[in-house]
């Protein structure tokens, strides 16, 4: 409980961390051009990714720490013209988002690892649901809420809609769900209690103690949960590439699956 409770608090410091980062690189922009690589990453990935910036300094290969947040808050940052170096997301669409706008190296661009869709509810429920066509879950719910990433821009929460739209259950709860800015705080509901249930990315439930998964959506239910790492427009200094390279290593595979992200074929 202890080791959970330590990684979800890690996470919860990395995300109030992305305005103070932003922040302080729109200031001093100018000074950004040095050997520190900054990462604008989803906020699925926080611990991870942290824990890949350590091992990259670690090795001697160089520094880089990371803003984490919604994968489409950060897209737009980056468009508006924050100056990060390494764009990581949860979902392709915003990756295409900022290629489309020539905000991204698209030679960089590749799918990094994969994930899956669960439901969450609190440790202490004994609610179990069986997904799949059909699916009745006004019924578990009661009056209670539906918490999950808002479906209109945060990857987890398209991917959940889609995959209740798919499986007909988004018209039982389009009206009861609570639509949060990241994943990360969809999860922070159902651990307190103030939802009922959430939808949260696998790798979300394996970093807290206060959470139970009530059932996992099928993988045909949803567009293929990929997440994509690109360079940032004009950014590829060796040290970012350096990263970029150290992100496909053995090393960082065996350290994204030890948090619970899928491998994926990136031929």
């Amino acid at each position: 409980m202890g080791r959970h409770r330590h990684r979800r608090d890690r996470s919860r410091r990395a995300g109030r961390r992305f305005a103070s980062v932003v922040a302080a690189c729109l200031t001093f922009g100018s000074a950004t051009a040095h050997a520190e690589v900054l990462v604008f990453a989803a906020a699925s990935t926080a611990i991870a990714v942290e824990e890949a910036a350590a091992l990259f300094a670690a090795r001697g290969l160089g520094t880089a720490r990371a803003a984490f947040a919604a994968s489409s808050t950060l897209a737009k940052q980056i468009a508006a013209g924050a100056p990060a170096d390494v764009y990581l997301a949860a979902d392709p669409r915003w990756a295409d988002y900022l290629e489309a706008r020539g905000a991204i190296e698209p030679a960089t661009r590749r799918v990094l690892v994969g994930n899956r869709l669960i439901l969450v509810v609190p440790a202490d429920s004994s609610l179990t649901v069986d997904i799949g066509p059909g699916i009745d879950l006004a019924g578990p719910l009661g009056a209670g809420r539906m918490a999950m990433g808002d479906p209109n821009h945060v990857p987890a929460g398209m991917y959940g809609k889609a995959a209740l739209e798919r499986l007909g259950a988004w018209p039982q709860v389009s009206r009861r769900i609570a639509a949060m800015p990241d994943v990360r705080a969809a999860l922070t509901m159902v651990e307190r209690g103030e939802a009922a249930a959430g939808i949260v990315y696998a790798t979300d439930a394996a970093v807290s103690g206060r959470v139970r998964v009530a059932g996992v959506f099928p993988a045909d239910s949803h567009p293929p949960i990929a997440y994509v790492v690109a360079v940032v427009a004009g950014r590829a200094r060796p040290e970012v590439m350096a990263f970029m390279e150290f992100l496909g290593s053995p090393a960082a595979t065996d350290l994204f699956a030890r948090h619970g992200f899928a491998a994926v074929d990136r031929r």
